[in-house]
């Protein structure tokens, strides 16, 4: 047997699991509250007689049905600032109307000055929100993009993008409503609602929100299934399920992953994870696989190397808790900022905690920003306490930060991140056998691709890198010195021959295709 085809240990549906934590802190909700509506949709199920296919299917629909947030997100944050607190309060809301109006309006340029507050708002009125209804068909559309990669079908890719549907048709998109809407995205609108009201107030204010949006959002047949049996759905807030116990009582969600498969699944959940910023475009993989030509280089085993190519994919996972206002903040950060920015390696060991299989990984991607002498987060190790896998991993990530732009800061080039580098050893921080052994992974610089992906020619793939890392139209005329009109075409012609129809989707296809290993940053 390959390798490759090897049991990894894994199910996908544990992988979901630790992720739906990732989106947990995204949405500004404690985690597991995705498992928990998954919970509450198939006890609902049951009571309507859901088959067991349709079950295991829910499953999937419930765990990632809001991972599309990743694709919005600068968006969002443009318009409303913290996007973690703006989905965090939309729960309050029905969603459509009136209502949606008011609470954007009062969302609206959070954290920015008054005359910004008051473009963007007659921008809102004018506009009627078009902007942000693109963005939630991008949410879906890259939801349904991470179910394909994950190897799932039609009755989740489906589901997946009616995320934003309503059964009064008030929705995006609107000509989706009814019984046209997925039965399983019906179940977990209503179980993603109500789950957010019985943890804060309780049995009764489930039911009340349950009804009032009744024929609006929800519908009614299952509103009315619900309300008649909420105590039991429900279930006791007091009680911890263990998760991967519960899981191990689905009968359709017991496949095991192969050791490719794994592999796959942890590179989509990378890519997903950097785009919550545009500057860390291919970021993730980047570090994973530089971190792992080092340890290849200087010896270690096998089953070291593969341990660190994976951790080096999900050491950014906990960044999905940090808000876009913070991780594209364009100048120095406060201190509470800076402290809530550390906590991310927390996340990321709290998310990859279980099962064993899965925290293994975690206990290396947790270790990023260790520093030798103790200045790194988050359990401030020091010396000989930070495994060689992480004083690698350290030093990959650090490398390859550098080398891509960030808000604050054009990219360095390949030599002033090696002397950067340096400096980082001669005061004690970083180890100097793991970064020897990463520059000399990173080796010399390559040269532009002579053909691309889908027929791109050489320069359509120096505009697809600049707009990936969220270049507009008229930057990229003008770091490429080509009119805007050229500019355009050019990215016309590359959104036609990738098939891509939004920046999140041509992210992922840069991604996926590594054409960000070679990206050079414009002049500032």
């Amino acid at each position: 047997m390959e390798a490759g085809e090897r049991d990894s240990g894994l199910r996908l549906t544990e992988l979901l699991a630790a992720f739906s934590l990732a989106t947990d802190l995204g949405m500004g909700q404690p985690m597991e509250h995705v498992l928990r509506s998954w919970a509450i949709a198939a006890r609902l199920g049951d009571h309507l007689d859901v088959e067991p296919e349709e079950r295991a299917a829910l499953y999937y629909v419930a765990t990632l049905a809001w991972v599309g947030c990743v694709a919005d997100t600068p968006e969002v944050a443009t318009w409303f600032g913290d996007d973690i607190a703006f989905r965090s309060d939309s729960y309050q809301v029905d969603f459509a109307g009136l209502p949606l109006l008011g609470f954007m309006l009062r969302h609206v340029g959070t954290g920015s000055p008054a005359l910004q507050r008051l473009r963007l708002s007659a921008n809102l009125v004018v506009t009627g929100g078009k902007g942000i209804q693109r963005g939630l068909m991008s949410h879906c559309l890259t939801t349904a993009q991470m179910a394909e990669r994950l190897g799932l079908g039609a009755d989740v890719c489906g589901p997946l993008q009616q995320m934003f549907t309503r059964w009064d048709g008030q929705g995006v998109p609107n000509d989706v409503c009814g019984d046209a809407i997925a039965f399983s995205m019906r179940l977990f609108h209503l179980a993603d609602t109500v789950e957010v009201f019985h943890r804060a107030e309780g049995v009764d204010a489930a039911v009340a929100v349950a009804r009032a949006r009744r024929g609006t959002h929800f519908d009614p047949t299952i509103v009315d299934a619900f309300c008649a049996v909420a105590p039991e759905v429900l279930g006791d807030t007091a009680i911890e399920p263990d998760w991967n116990l519960v899981l191990t009582h689905e009968p359709g969600l017991q496949t095991r992953l192969t050791e490719r498969e794994l592999d796959t699944a942890l590179e989509a959940m990378a890519d997903f994870t950097d785009l919550r910023s545009p500057s860390r475009a291919g970021h993730s993989r980047a570090v994973a696989e530089l971190a792992a030509r080092a340890a290849a280089d200087i010896g270690l085993a096998r089953p070291a190397v593969v341990a660190l190519r994976r951790a080096g994919l999900l050491h950014d996972i906990g960044l999905h808790g940090i808000p876009a206002t913070i991780l594209d903040k364009p100048g120095a950060l406060s201190p509470s900022e800076s402290e809530r920015l550390r906590m991310h390696t927390y996340y990321t060991e709290r998310m990859l905690s279980r099962p064993p299989a899965l925290a293994r990984i975690g206990a290396v991607a947790s270790l990023a920003q260790e520093r030798c002498d103790g200045s790194g987060y988050h359990r401030g190790l020091s010396g000989p306490a930070i495994p060689v896998t992480g004083r690698l991993l350290a030093a990959a990530c650090a490398y390859r930060a550098m080398t891509e732009p960030r808000s604050y800061r054009p990219a360095m080039t390949a030599k002033q991140a090696a002397a950067e580098l340096h400096a980082e050893v001669r005061a004690g921080r970083l180890d100097v056998d793991a970064v020897d052994s990463v520059l000399a992974a990173a080796g010399q610089r390559q040269g532009r691709r002579r053909a691309g992906p889908a027929g791109l020619t050489p320069r359509e793939i120096e505009v697809l890198q600049l707009i990936a890392r969220g270049a507009s139209t008229r930057r990229v005329a003008e770091g490429l010195h080509i009119t805007s009109k050229t500019a355009e075409t050019h990215i016309e012609r590359i959104y036609a021959k990738t098939g891509a129809s939004t920046r999140s989707t041509i992210t992922l296809f840069a991604m996926k295709n590594g054409l960000l290993d070679s990206f050079e940053p414009l002049d500032p």
